[in-house]
């Protein structure tokens, strides 16, 4: 008997849990699109909480520094922490998606970084507050393949690119809130931030178990016919299989280049517009521009990628990444016209972030979707790892802010040929479906 026949057996409606495990008759249409609505708004709210965490270490580093007087390498090590711990925590928390849900995976995930964000505030020294960073890491790991499965399949097969965009947007706006917070916190407070960072998400993970309903797809799994060939649940392997081996493969090169010269840019933006003569608060307040271009791009590029103008707009997006990481390096020393070339900065790299993340769901069936969107943000996350160590060593060898910015040239322009094959791959393998595979997504036959 279902959860709707048990509650009408004891006369009573349906639990929180059950309602959201309910998979609702065909005929309740309006019923399911509250109900995805919810789970598509609490995943914003997760992946704006995510996003405030993850860039609170480069807006709290100023503070770090003048307290605990760690070298670059150290700060660079202090960076890249968090990343480690995102990269082990994608690879267990995609995995356990497969199987233990993707509702129930990212409520504990949330709660995890939660709870270690609030630690790091009684970091004494920096070696201390690396490894917080790193537990902190692997709770934010563990949240973000789940949002990108959980969202994707949660949205009419129309929407599915936009609702992860929108999602994904929370992310920037979220690193906008802390530079904000940074600005009008004296540099010896940075211990607020992590603390705001983490309240929020311990708030939120027990108001998730009412708000988000389980992925409907996920839920169905088990009822796919043998005749549908559907890879093992959770099967490693099966990401490679069925022609997915090409996809995946350019997909996560694309993954590791884009968060490479992404993290190092959020890590270190701040530090080297100091270094070339700006004040804090000026280069807290570049960051918030590159942070709301962020949001403002991922917010339109998912509403394009569902239109007739998606091309177009995926070849402008990833010409615009080299063309912004010139700009700023040739930039003159103008305040208004740093902050409206990080603006286009923040546009073009997270813009093309939340292009792969908006299309790779659809690269897998739902029974390997959450591995293989765990090993998409794991590779990606070796990316962020490397962003942030690579450019403390260009400091640390006396690179001033323009020649880094050019030596990571050749990686970014690398970065947007490899995701625009991708793209191309994608293209192809959609022109060839049929409607009916159409609307289950490229992953889902």
């Amino acid at each position: 008997m279902d959860n709707a026949g048990r509650a009408r057996r004891r006369g009573t409606s349906l639990t929180p849990a059950e309602r959201c495990s309910y998979t609702a008759p065909v005929s309740s249409s309006s019923d399911r699109a509250l109900r995805a609505t919810g789970t598509v708004a609490a995943c914003v709210c997760a992946a704006f909480c995510e996003g405030f965490d993850l860039q609170a270490a480069g807006v709290a580093a100023a503070g770090i520094a003048a307290e605990f007087r760690p070298t670059p390498e150290q700060l660079g090590t202090f960076f890249s922490a968090s990343s480690l711990g995102l990269f082990a925590g994608a690879l267990i928390g995609g995995r356990l998606s497969d199987s233990l849900g993707r509702k129930r995976t990212l409520i504990i995930a949330i709660a995890l970084f939660g709870l270690f964000s609030i630690l790091t505030t009684l970091a004494g020294d920096i070696q201390m507050l690396a490894w917080i960073r790193l537990a902190t890491g692997t709770g934010l790991g563990g949240a973000l393949p789940n949002l990108l499965a959980l969202v994707n399949e949660s949205s009419a097969p129309t929407r599915r690119r936009a609702n992860v965009a929108l999602m994904y947007c929370g992310m920037p706006f979220g690193g906008a809130l802390a530079s904000l917070l940074s600005m009008v916190s004296a540099p010896e407070h940075w211990r607020w931030i992590f603390a705001a960072g983490g309240a929020a998400p311990l708030l939120l993970a027990p108001a998730m178990v009412w708000l988000v309903c389980e992925s409907p797809q996920f839920a169905q799994r088990s009822r796919v016919p043998s005749t549908a060939r559907m890879p093992r649940s959770g099967s490693v392997v099966a990401i490679f299989e069925a022609g997915r081996a090409v996809p995946t493969l350019l997909l996560w090169i694309s993954s590791f280049l884009g968060l490479l010269i992404l993290y190092l840019l959020l890590s270190w933006l701040p530090t080297l517009l100091v270094g070339s003569g700006f004040s804090k608060a000026e280069a807290a307040g570049a960051q918030v521009a590159f942070n709301v271009g962020a949001g403002l791009a991922a917010l339109l590029l998912g509403q394009l990628l569902e239109s007739r103008f998606r091309h177009v707009t995926v070849l402008v997006t990833f010409i615009a990444v080299p063309l912004t990481v010139l700009a700023l390096s040739k930039s003159p020393h103008l305040l208004v016209l740093v902050v409206v070339v990080v603006f286009a900065l923040g546009c073009a790299v997270v813009g093309a972030q939340s292009f792969l993340y908006a299309v790779a769901p659809g690269c897998y069936p739902t029974t390997i979707r959450g591995v293989g969107m765990g090993a998409v943000v794991a590779i990606g996350r070796l990316g962020s790892i490397v962003g942030p160590k690579l450019g403390g060593m260009l400091k640390a060898a006396g690179h001033g802010s323009a020649q880094l910015l050019m030596d990571i040239l050749p990686l970014v322009v690398l970065g947007s040929v490899v995701a625009l094959a991708f793209w191309g791959w994608i293209s192809r393998a959609a022109s060839a479906e049929t409607p009916a595979e159409a609307a289950r997504g490229i992953g889902d036959h």
